[in-house]
């Protein structure tokens, strides 16, 4: 590539080293985290043609200060950091990484199911903290997994990942919500027969495990309400894996300190990191996790490749393989 084809990037979160050589072999390439050099940021944006990244808001008055941007890349699946109104109308290409992540997203979430069922670190802790004086009695038992009705809400590609891990590995009953049936035979044919689309009430009613896999989006943000809670079958355990802002943790904190839900597992939150004076943090029934969902060598390096090859491809004028439908929001 000659140096007039080459064009400018900003790189706002730290990639592998082998990603990071990728682009400084065809573009000049700035490395500027803005959580950490906002400067360097600010400063790299007016002449930004592509940013690579992740976890940073990407707003309105950001894009207005990058005049020659063209294209995202971000290295995730979600997208709920970024304008995509403004994206859209400005013709910004933006891509992400879906794909990459599902089983292990999957992993990171049947974790937490059996965790919260088998009360795991609750009963690490009492090894580690030498309380484990005796054989243990009735009061920290935990309950089963294999054999319960698991509620997915959500039921893409991860949700699908999810639903195999249960169906296939602990011979779960497995209802899911979306706005529209699955097809299973195209889609999931070992779920066939093993999956049900469930009326949302129904599905509450009935699962021992809600699982909610949900993107956020104006219709999703608090969706999970009292109401929903209330729903749910006495003694269920909740599981967030999608987005926390989708969750009204308030009314968590209600459901679980009644004793209506058993235990929550919760790998996203509202506000992340979380509040040091957040009652989820400490609550006894609840096991909390810093949004590790892909969160593995393996796969935060598949994400890194599949972004950067994204990138490349939107500046060498293709079409990249991953590429976010701003205009369907």
């Amino acid at each position: 590539m000659n140096a007039s084809s080459k064009k400018n990037i900003v790189v706002f979160r730290e990639l592998p080293p082998d990603q990071l050589a990728r682009l400084q072999a065809a573009h000049h390439v700035v490395v500027a985290d803005p959580k950490h050099d906002l400067a360097a940021f600010d400063a790299a944006l007016p002449t930004a043609h592509g940013l690579i990244g992740s976890s940073y808001p990407v707003d309105a008055a950001l894009l207005e200060r990058a005049p020659q941007l063209e294209v995202i890349s971000s290295v995730s699946v979600g997208v709920d950091n970024y304008a995509l109104a403004d994206l859209h109308t400005r013709g910004i290409v933006l891509c992400h990484t879906p794909g990459v992540l599902d089983e292990t997203v999957a992993d990171t979430v049947f974790a937490l199911l059996m965790a919260t069922s088998r009360r795991v670190v609750e009963l690490a802790n009492l090894v580690r903290e030498g309380r484990w004086t005796k054989n243990i009695g009735e009061d920290l038992f935990g309950f089963d997994v294999h054999g319960k009705t698991i509620g997915l809400l959500g039921f893409g590609r991860i949700g699908q990942a999810i639903a195999r891990r249960a169906a296939l590995g602990f011979g779960m009953p497995v209802l899911y919500h979306a706005r529209r049936p699955v097809d299973l035979a195209a889609q999931a044919p070992e779920l066939q027969g093993r999956a049900t689309h469930t009326p949302l009430n129904d599905l509450l009613a009935r699962a021992d495990f809600v699982v909610a896999m949900l993107p956020l989006s104006d219709a999703t943000r608090g969706m999970i309400d009292a109401q929903l809670f209330a729903a749910m079958k006495p003694g269920a355990i909740f599981i967030n894996g999608g987005r926390g802002a989708t969750v009204n943790e308030a009314a968590l904190l209600a459901a679980l300190d009644s004793g209506h839900l058993r235990a929550a597992g919760l790998d996203v939150f509202a506000k992340e990191p979380l509040p040091m004076d957040s009652a989820l943090r400490t609550h006894p029934r609840v096991t909390p996790l810093p949004h590790i969902g892909s969160a593995t060598h393996e796969t935060r390096h598949a994400m890194a490749e599949l972004a950067t090859t994204n990138l490349l491809q939107a500046l060498a004028g293709e079409r990249p393989g991953a590429v976010y439908d701003t205009a369907a929001v």
